[in-house]
C-alpha cells in the first residue's frame, strides 16, 4: 500500500468509503484526516516519533518543547551517568520541598510547560535522552515520513473515524479492529528491533534450573 501524496490518499479514502471524491468538500476530508491523525498521535509511539535531545537545566527547570508527546528516557550527562526516574510534580514537591540548590537530580516531573527535578539541581546539569514528538501533520502540500512509513495506520484510522462523513456503517467496527491490530504491531516494532540480532543463550538461575535470555 502506497500513497504518493495527499490527493492520492483522499482518493483512496473515497473508494474505501464508497463515495465520490467530489461528493464531499475537500475541507471535510481535511477534517477527517485531522481527527484521525490526532488519534494516532495520542496512541502511537514509534521510532519515527523519537527525538534525541540535550538540554541544560536553567533555574532548576527545562522547557517542554512544542510538539512534545511523551518522555521515553532521560539522564544527567555526568560521570557516572545518572538516570532520571519519572515522578509526578506533587511527589517532587513533597519529597524535596526545599526548592534551592540540593544536589544532582534523580527524579524528573512535568509541571505545565516545564520539567522540574528532585533534588533541586545544584548546578547547570545537561539533561540528555529521548522523547516522543508529534510528527508533522500531512496536508495537500506535503506528507511526513511517519505517514509514508505507516500508510495502513493512517488509512484505517481515517476509516474508523469516518462516521462523521458516512454516518452509521457496519464496516466501521471492522475498520476499527483493523486499526487496533496495526497500531499494536506498530507500537511493538521498537521492542522487536531492540531484541533483534541476538541469539538465545542459556543462563543458570538456580541449582536445578535454567532460563533463556
Amino acid at each position: 500500500m502506497s500513497f504518493a501524496n495527499y490527493t492520492a490518499f483522499t482518493t483512496s479514502l473515497s473508494s474505501w468509503m464508497d463515495i465520490g471524491t467530489s461528493d464531499i468538500g475537500a475541507s471535510l476530508y481535511a477534517d477527517l484526516i485531522t481527527v484521525a491523525e490526532s488519534r494516532i498521535f495520542r496512541e502511537a509511539r514509534t521510532r519515527d516519533m523519537e527525538e534525541s535531545f540535550s538540554t541544560v537545566i536553567g533555574s532548576g527547570t527545562i522547557g517542554v518543547p512544542s510538539g512534545y508527546l511523551e518522555l521515553k528516557s532521560a539522564y544527567i550527562d555526568s560521570s557516572p551517568v545518572q538516570s532520571l526516574e519519572r515522578r509526578k510534580a506533587e511527589w517532587i514537591y513533597s519529597e524535596y520541598p526545599l526548592r534551592s540548590s540540593e544536589g544532582p537530580p534523580k527524579y524528573i516531573a512535568r509541571e505545565g510547560s516545564t520539567f522540574i527535578f528532585g533534588p533541586y539541581p545544584d548546578s547547570a546539569y545537561t539533561v540528555k535522552g529521548v522523547r516522543y514528538m508529534q510528527p508533522t501533520a500531512i496536508s495537500a502540500s506535503s506528507v511526513s515520513s511517519f505517514f509514508t512509513n505507516n500508510p495502513d495506520l493512517y488509512l484505517f484510522a481515517c476509516l474508523a473515524e469516518s462516521e462523521i462523513i458516512i454516518g452509521r456503517d457496519n464496516r466501521i467496527p471492522v475498520w476499527e479492529a483493523k486499526y487496533q491490530k496495526i497500531l499494536a504491531q506498530v507500537n511493538g516494532l521498537d521492542e522487536r528491533e531492540d531484541q533483534s540480532g541476538s541469539n538465545l543463550q542459556m543462563r543458570v538461575v538456580g541449582a536445578n534450573g535454567y532460563r533463556m535470555r
